[in-house]
């Protein structure tokens, strides 16, 4: 699972295997270990009995949660998206993504493509 964060936009990319198991078990989680004396960064995106789409940061870790049907409905389709936006308490709106993640011809070689979903634009990103 990859995760983007560009000011208040939020975007997780997930792999056939990664969408499979959110539809199958209801979570998907990576970390990012930054070394000795620094807590990871866990981030995880949940398929959980909630209304819409929500992200919460707490503890040093993020959690995305999206509807579980909506997730068993993406996953078993050609949608390649679920997006939702939440209040962020400041007059703003954060912006959450949770997208298929497609090959990409232009790819860093240590990203992988092996479990990645086949562009529908041939291999251009």
């Amino acid at each position: 699972m990859k995760l983007r964060i560009r000011g208040n936009s939020l975007r997780l990319r997930l792999r056939r295997g990664e969408v499979r198991r959110l539809a199958d078990e209801g979570l998907v989680e990576e970390r990012t270990e930054f070394g000795p004396g620094s807590s990871p960064l866990v981030y995880a995106l949940r398929a959980d009995d909630v209304p819409r789409v929500a992200a919460t940061f707490d503890a040093g870790g993020i959690v995305v949660s999206v509807p579980r049907s909506a997730a068993r409905r993406w996953a078993s389709s050609d949608q390649v998206g679920i997006e939702g936006s939440q209040d962020t308490g400041r007059g703003e709106a954060l912006r959450i993504l949770v997208e298929k993640d497609f090959e990409c011809s232009d790819a860093a070689a240590d990203e992988g493509q092996d479990d990645a979903y086949p562009n529908p634009r041939g291999k251009r990103c």
